[in-house]
Order: structure tokens, then C-alpha cells, then sequence
């Protein structure tokens, strides 16, 4: 659908506001299924950051689970998701005995919810929290994923788990097994240095090059690291799942013989960071609309807000970009400010004081931080109005 479109079938709404285009996420979902090479996709919630559209997505054929990002997230929708979605993995380890003693008096959260963990201290606390008479904790083991070079002094990836080399994910894995009230079920890697790293982005063809390398190499690194890792473990129990992966490197992950589940979300937006893969081309599905304020000066006009940053390294890649009406930009010393945003380029003139300009932003989830509901437009109109997490008084970090 095209902003036109949006813009006719929203014409009647307040700015700021938010919409998801239903026709492209459909397409972006299926997209992301064809991607998967037959494996199970469990949907990154943190990518989506809405109930309803998380409950839409998991009824797409291919899509079965999901990956939270904290206890309480996942405790709340073990709550408010059938059973039928599957069982809900928690991204990443929890370091506050509130939430995982909630978890632990939760009978029924408890066996749908896995926890994961990278070390002892993080298994100590789950075996407290489990006691001595609750329902046994599931756990998930994460081994990091990022390609290391030179013994170790060049670290390419992400900052995740300190479990690198398969001895160290096989020696946990025995550690779990000492705490009786603690049942390990899985493993999961996100090599983000691929998944989450665009490898055809405008700029410098040699640049792009080194990325295509770095990618090439880290994938057959860490194929044979994890398949040793997974086995290390499987010597010492068996495992529901092994899960990887991430929008970006769904093919080359799907392939590994040792993963049996990928994990995605972001392509379902598809946010400005996803627009420059070589493997796909998303159809942008999530945008958001704000008014003009100010005429400052000929071929400048200012909205109100817009300072929806992405996390990330800050810099220009991690700021929302001007799409209607074509050829507004950001100026280099204001960037997106807090409470307005002033923008450049010849349609400045054609705007008028209440107009709007529609953004999409750096990434997909963090722009239901920022706003309390979403609009779904479907074949040119406004089919619902869902609320966000903030819309359900849901803010988790």
C-alpha cells in the first residue's frame, strides 16, 4: 500500500500517531516463513511490542512461539496467549529474584515460560527462586555467537554470554543438571554481526565488501561451533530446541543441522535498518505521522517531537527518517529533537502550519515505546485500533 493511501485512510486522525500497514505485514511475515527453510520461527516480541499483533502473527503458518525479553513480559503473555501459540523463551537472563519467584508461584506460567542463563550465579539464582517444593524452572543455555580473531583480541558481535567455546556450554549444562529443581531444555545463539548487520548499505563499496567477508566467516565459524556446542550439551541431557538466527541471517542459519528453530521480528515492521540486505527486500509496514508547527524559513519546517531515537551506536542510522513527502531530511546539527523537529528540502514549501510528515523508524518495536496504540489499515481504511504495551500499562524496561 502506498503512503497515499495511508495518508486517505487516516486523514481523519490527530497526530502524533502510528500505523501499521496489515497488507505488508502479512507480506513480510510470509516473506520471513519462505526464508526459514521449513523451520519454526519463534516471533521476537520485543520487535512488535503489541499483543494484539503478536497474536495475529502467530497465527501465520510458520510462526509458532515466542521470544520475550523479560520475566514479566513473559509471564504476562503465558497469561493472555492460548496455548496454541507455544511455549515463551526468555531472551535474556533476569538478575532480580522478584520476578523469577513470581514466576516460580506461577504453576502454569512456569511450564510454559524458559528462562535463560550464560553462568553459575544466574543458575543459583533460579534454583533459589525455585525452592524446594514449586514446579521445576525450564532453562535455556546462551552461547555466544559473536566471531572472535586472534586469540580473542578482536571481538566482532555482540556483548551477550561469556559461554564461547563449546567445553564452557557443556560444563554449564552439567551445572543445571546438579540443581534438581532446574530442567534445561534448550540452547540459543543470535549472531547479530550477521543477523543484525545490513550488508549492502550505501557508502563505501569497500566497507560493504569487509562486511560480506565478515559475514561469510563468521557463519562457517559459528555453524561448526555451535553444532560442537550442541552436542557437547546433548552428551549431557536431551534438549526441546536449539534456536538461532535473527531477520537478517534466516537463510544461512536455517541451514545449520544443529538449530531447529530461528528466531525473527523486526522484518515484520520493517523498519529503516532493514533496508539494505542483499537475501531481502521487506515492504515497509510501520510508520508514524506528526504536524507541522513552523515555517522557520524557506524550505524549512518544523514538527512537533520526532526525537523517537533507536537505540544502538548513536549516530544518523539510528534517527527516524523523513518518507512523505519526499525529499525532507534532517538537519546535521538538530538531528530529531525532543520536542521539535525541523526538516529540509524543496516540499518544505508546499507544506502549510498543520500538515503532517510521515516517518518510519531506525527500528521496529521501539516505536510502540512512544505511543499508545497502533492503527491497522487494510485495503485502504482503518480496520482496528490495537493498543501497544504502553497502551496496556505494560512497560517492561
Amino acid at each position: 500500500m502506498s503512503i497515499e493511501h495511508l495518508r486517505q485512510a487516516t486523514a481523519e486522525l490527530r497526530p502524533p500517531f502510528a500505523v501499521v500497514d496489515l497488507d505488508a505485514l502479512r507480506a513480510n511475515a510470509d516473506q520471513l516463513v519462505r526464508r526459514s527453510g521449513g523451520k519454526p520461527i519463534r516471533l521476537a516480541s520485543k520487535s512488535l511490542r503489541c499483543r494484539a499483533l503478536i497474536e495475529r502473527t502467530l497465527r501465520v503458518p510458520g510462526f509458532r512461539g515466542v521470544m520475550a525479553f523479560t520475566v514479566p513480559e513473559a509471564r504476562w503473555l503465558a497469561g493472555a496467549l492460548g496455548e496454541e501459540a507455544g511455549d515463551i523463551l526468555v531472551g535474556y537472563p533476569c538478575a532480580d529474584p522478584g520476578p523469577l519467584a513470581e514466576l516460580a508461584a506461577d504453576e502454569r506460567a512456569a511450564a510454559r515460560v524458559t528462562l535463560m542463563a550464560d553462568c553459575v550465579e544466574h543458575l543459583d539464582l533460579l534454583a533459589a527462586a525455585a525452592g524446594k517444593t514449586g514446579p521445576r524452572l525450564r532453562v535455556c543455555l546462551d552461547l555466544d555467537a559473536s566471531l572472535r580473531l586472534l586469540g580473542g583480541r578482536v571481538h566482532l558481535g555482540m556483548r551477550r554470554s561469556p559461554l564461547h567455546a563449546p567445553d564452557t556450554v557443556g560444563a554449564l549444562a552439567r551445572a543445571v543438571l546438579a540443581r534438581p529443581r532446574l530442567h534445561l531444555v534448550g540452547v540459543m545463539a543470535y549472531e547479530g554481526q550477521i543477523a543484525g548487520m545490513a550488508d549492502d548499505a550505501p557508502g563505501s563499496p569497500l566497507r560493504r565488501a569487509g562486511v560480506r567477508a565478515m559475514q561469510r566467516a563468521s557463519a562457517r565459524e559459528l555453524a561448526e561451533r555451535r553444532a560442537a556446542a550442541v552436542r557437547a550439551v546433548l552428551d549431557v541431557a536431551p534438549l526441546e530446541f536449539v534456536n538461532g538466527g535473527g531477520t537478517g541471517s534466516l537463510e544461512s542459519t536455517a541451514a545449520e543441522s544443529a538449530v531447529t528453530e530461528l528466531a525473527a521480528g523486526s522484518g515484520l515492521y520493517a523498519p529503516v535498518l532493514f533496508d539494505h540486505y542483499r537475501a531481502f527486500t521487506p515492504r515497509p509496514a510501520a510508520y508514524f505521522a506528526l504536524t507541522v508547527t513552523r515555517r522557520p524559513a524557506p524550505r524549512h519546517v518544523t514538527v512537533l517531537g520526532g526525537g523517537w531515537i533507536a537505540s544502538g551506536p548513536a549516530g544518523p542510522d539510528r534517527l527516524p527518517t523523513p518518507v512523505w513527502p519526499a525529499g525532507l531530511r534532517l538537519l546535521p546539527r538538530e538531528g530529531a529533537g525532543e520536542v521539535q523537529t525541523p526538516l529540509l528540502g524543496a516540499a518544505a514549501d508546499r507544506l502549510r502550519i498543520g500538515d503532517r510528515v510521515w516517518f518510519r523508524h531506525a527500528k521496529a518495536g521501539e516505536l510502540c515505546e512512544r505511543i499508545d496504540r497502533l492503527h491497522l489499515v487494510e485495503d485502504g481504511r482503518i480496520v482496528d485500533e490495537v493498543p501497544t504495551y504502553r497502551g496496556e500499562d505494560r512497560a517492561f524496561l
